[in-house]
């Protein structure tokens, strides 16, 4: 999906200097940080090949209040229904107002190629920032932290690593400009080498575009989380931002949101656009039949969904 965690594969050795045995073998396979942070990393990558697609739930909280969303993933871009605001169900213009809105996406080519080309866009500059982690980091063994639902894979090891910026390290673009000012932690499944967390705070000032475009102040914060769906389908399942700064100059920048991303079930392959609009209709009316379903965890909606035979997924 588009806000999947999507990360060339190719596992470098790298120098961990004075780490104790205990904590190199305890890494996993006698890695170094960076080695798993390489492997993992190449993992991700291979994994945004996968035709895999989700619907799931999008509890969206920011400054202004709260939306609540069923999403789908279809074959052109992500679909979106609007069935709560500030924690209420929408009021009948409310509806009318997401429906039309749908319905001119359907209808409207040239609008839909343009949503499609932004989340390609957002989904290139996700790969290119994560793709630059090996290099853009130094990393060092901290422990450990047990797998959870909606943290990694439940039962799982997963090893935490601080990071700090690499010295060294010269951005390509201003893209990964941000990378140069972050610190934090990141947690790594030790079992399937992949990425359940990711924990950074911006200690410096950090300009975009060179600081042509603008900055980012110090102290913001940011957290993406994801989580193992089953059958090494890998989804995020939280993100929380706080950053303020300036943009062009002139215009304020205060991001503080977060969303929880829940209810993950599979979707039909080859879904349209138009179809799952009608997908995530039947189900906030299903829904609306059974309240108790909203409540059910995401591990067995998943444990239901997986099994299915393949005839009758996608």
């Amino acid at each position: 999906m588009g806000i999947k965690l999507t990360l060339a594969v190719g596992i470098l050795l790298a120098n961990f200097g004075g780490v104790a045995l205990g904590q190199a073998e305890s890494v996993a396979a006698y890695m170094s940080p960076a080695e798993l942070v390489r492997v993992a990393v190449a993992n991700e990558i291979a994994s945004s090949n996968t035709d895999t697609n989700f619907m799931f739930r999008d509890e969206k909280q920011a400054s202004d209040g709260s939306e609540t969303k069923l999403v789908v993933e279809t074959r052109d871009a992500m679909v979106g229904l609007l069935i709560g605001i500030n924690g209420h169900p929408l009021t009948p213009e409310q509806r009318r107002a997401e429906d039309e809105r749908l319905a001119r996406l359907i209808k409207d080519p040239v609008e839909m190629k343009k949503k499609e080309k932004r989340e390609k866009e957002d989904a290139d500059r996700t790969k290119r920032i994560v793709s630059a982690f090996p290099d853009a980091f130094l990393y060092e063994a901290d422990g450990f932290a047990p797998g959870e639902e909606g943290l990694g894979a439940a039962g799982d090891k997963l090893v935490r690593l601080k990071f700090r910026a690499n010295p060294q390290y010269s951005p390509p673009s201003h893209v990964e400009q941000i990378l140069t000012g972050l610190e934090g932690y990141m947690l790594v499944d030790s079992q399937q080498k992949r990425i359940a967390k990711i924990d950074g705070t911006l200690v410096k000032e950090v300009g975009f575009g060179w600081g042509i475009l603008g900055h980012l102040d110090r102290g913001g914060h940011f957290i993406v989380q994801q989580a193992d769906m089953g059958q090494g389908h890998w989804e995020i399942t939280q993100l929380d931002l706080s950053f303020t700064g300036k943009a062009l100059f002139f215009k304020t920048l205060n991001i503080k949101e977060k969303e929880v991303f829940s209810c993950f079930q599979l979707a039909p392959r080859n879904l349209s656009f138009a179809e799952g609009v009608e997908l995530l209709k039947k189900q906030e009316a299903q829904m609306a039949q059974n309240p108790k379903a909203q409540t059910e965890t995401k591990t067995e909606k998943i444990s239901r969904a997986m099994p299915r035979p393949p005839g009758a997924l996608r």
